[in-house]
């Protein structure tokens, strides 16, 4: 056992922190694949700047960083409970039809939803505001 956690989980840290926001702003992932819209992961970066140890409690800030046309930038903050940054990171999704795994808009009730959530308009530029 190395005592911090392994690199690659950070990514799984975002994802269920991302499907955690979605499901927060009314929008989980289940009911957009229902309604005709599913989300491809296209890229993922993170910037270590510490480490999570065995076992100690994270905090993940999560929010909708930038909508595109058919694109969805998550950032993510990831924090000990000493408030200490341990990791920067962010997932670019693609919408998808789910039938024909073609692009797609990103549909407008999302990104209303992100716009109420985040208390700022959505554009397809940079959106701030509220974080999880």
């Amino acid at each position: 056992m190395q005592g911090h956690v392994y690199f690659g989980n950070y990514f799984v840290f975002c994802d269920e922190a991302l499907g955690a926001y979605m499901r927060a702003i009314g929008m989980p992932w289940q009911d957009m694949v229902k309604s005709g819209t599913d989300m491809f992961y296209v890229n993922a970066n993170c910037d270590y700047l510490g480490s999570a140890r065995f076992e100690e409690d994270i905090h993940i800030e999560t929010r909708i960083s930038k909508l595109g046309s058919s694109s969805v930038t998550s950032s993510f903050v990831i924090r000990n409970n000493k408030q200490e940054t341990l990791a920067k990171a962010s997932v670019t999704s693609v919408c998808v039809d789910p039938r024909t795994r073609e692009k797609v808009r990103v549909p407008d009730p999302f990104r209303e939803a992100v716009a109420a959530f985040e208390r700022e308009p959505v554009t397809e530029a940079e959106t701030s505001g509220a974080r999880r």
